[in-house]
């Protein structure tokens, strides 16, 4: 008997920061950034109530790339991709853990070079990017996503 397990994550919110590039010392690009969800609710006592949730994001080679040169604290933006945990050892000798969404597409939603844009206003204006995947022996091509094919 096999069990199915699902480890997806698709994200619309607002950039907190710029993103940060770095390489790793194989040469392999990794872009770091928080996306701000929100939640609106009414609470029992019939008052308006919001909750923002921070998400790190963490894209790697190729769509790393893209996203530190497209994507601006302010800018809304769709990613999706898979939680992943990790741990290390900080330097003081103290165990760390973090919870982030490892990014495999991604569209910018508000255009470039504007803040946070309402959510009926806001149309994509880039192509969904995905990551080509290094680890294979041959590289395959990109591929593209239209954005009528998202599911919202």
């Amino acid at each position: 008997m096999s069990s199915r397990s699902l480890n997806k994550v698709l994200l619309i919110g607002n950039l907190t920061v710029d993103p940060e590039l770095r390489y790793t010392p194989q040469g392999t690009a990794v872009a770091t950034f928080s996306v701000a969800t929100n939640r609106n609710w009414t609470d029992q006592a019939g008052q308006p109530q919001e909750a923002v949730e921070f998400t790190r994001c963490v894209a790697w080679a190729k769509l790393a790339e893209v996203c530190s040169q497209i994507l601006k604290k302010g800018r809304k933006v769709y990613v999706e991709g898979r939680l992943q945990t990790r741990e290390w050892e900080s330097h003081d000798k103290t165990k760390r853990r973090t919870t982030e969404v490892v990014i495999d597409n991604m569209i910018a939603l508000s255009p470039s070079g504007a803040g946070a844009i309402s959510g009926a206003s806001a149309a994509p204006v880039a192509a969904p990017v995905k990551p080509s995947k290094k680890k294979a022996v041959k590289q395959e091509e990109d591929e593209i996503v239209a954005a009528e094919d998202i599911p919202f």
